[in-house]
């Protein structure tokens, strides 16, 4: 890999009426396209003055990895969402991305972050924690954040990542040999699970994670483009009615994530994101014949039957 083939790219738009700092970033995993179409939808509209800025500052970022949206795959060299943070010492092209984007995001106060996932299911949000002052992701901002998210047009909700993310890590460290190789050993390191909205709180500023829809449906990117429209009216950036909060919200907190462990590990039928499940339920079956069933009735969400050993494999949700 060549980096000058590369270039970081964003679009920044300053209104003289002082506002809020917005930015919006698309494709953080390459093959998640619908933020990127629904972005240049809205950069096309600014240009033509269908959409007026009349407050704040607004920057877009189309594709936010453009390795992986080149090469139309997750990532580039490693998951740039789950392990967000600047470094001197840059080896993979995920950390020079971290490098650009890290700032960019520091330099905002909201982020709208739009992905897409794997298999069928509803659109959801995903947001941080409640108003804290713990170790693990002090913040400050959740009221604002809630009132973002329940107006970007979708009817579910989802929390609880980063902390469901240290229990993962807890277990990845304590299967550690010694002889793993490096990216091994970072993945198991105590700020993985660190994305986009994670490092957006860490720098004083709150944001949502939108999961559109599918990768391949068709409505994910008008589902996008409505969340970006929705965001710049509530926040005050352009005119118009502001939305409406969804009054019927249904929410779930992820309290587990599941890594596969070798190729042979099964999930024991064709999960999709949010089917039901009992607790004590049967999930999967490690290829050793250890079974792995729900600890509480709820949802599975983000079930991945092609991932690799090593990677998350499925996460559990219970409703609140």
């Amino acid at each position: 890999m060549n980096m000058t083939d590369f270039s970081f790219n964003s679009h920044r738009y300053d209104s003289p009426v002082p506002g809020t700092r917005l930015i919006i970033t698309g494709a953080v995993h390459g093959n998640e396209t619908c933020g990127t179409v629904a972005i240049r939808r809205l950069i096309d509209e600014l240009a033509t003055g269908k959409v007026r800025l009349i407050a704040g500052h607004l920057t877009l970022v189309p594709v936010t990895n453009p390795l992986a949206f080149e090469r139309g795959q997750r990532q580039g060299e490693r998951n740039l969402n789950r392990r967000l943070l600047p470094t001197s010492t840059p080896t993979e092209f995920e950390d020079h991305v971290a490098n650009w984007l890290c700032p960019l995001l520091a330099a905002h106060d909201v982020l709208l972050d739009l992905h897409s996932f794997v298999g069928d299911g509803e659109p959801f949000v995903m947001i941080g924690p409640q108003n804290n002052t713990g170790i693990l992701e002090p913040f400050q901002h959740a009221q604002a954040e809630w009132a973002m998210a329940v107006r970007v047009g979708v009817s579910r909700l989802v929390d609880g990542w980063l902390s469901t993310y240290a229990r993962g890590v807890t277990r990845r460290q304590q299967r550690l040999s010694g002889t793993e190789d490096a990216s091994v050993i970072a993945n198991a390191g105590a700020q993985f699970g660190v994305g986009t909205t994670e490092y957006m709180r860490s720098v004083g500023g709150y944001g949502v994670t939108l999961e559109c829809g599918s990768h391949t449906d068709p409505r994910a990117p008008d589902v996008a483009y409505r969340a970006i429209i929705n965001t710049l009216t509530h926040l005050g950036l352009i005119a118009g009615s502001p939305p409406v909060a969804q009054e019927k919200m249904e929410s779930l907190r992820i309290y587990d994530v599941i890594d596969r462990y070798h190729q042979q590990d099964r999930l024991v039928r064709d999960w999709q994101s949010f089917d039901a499940i009992e607790m004590n339920e049967l999930i999967a079956v490690r290829y050793d014949g250890t079974e792995l069933r729900a600890e509480l009735a709820g949802r599975i969400i983000f079930p991945d039957d092609g991932a690799a050993p090593g990677e998350e494999w499925f996460y559990v949700t219970r409703c609140l």
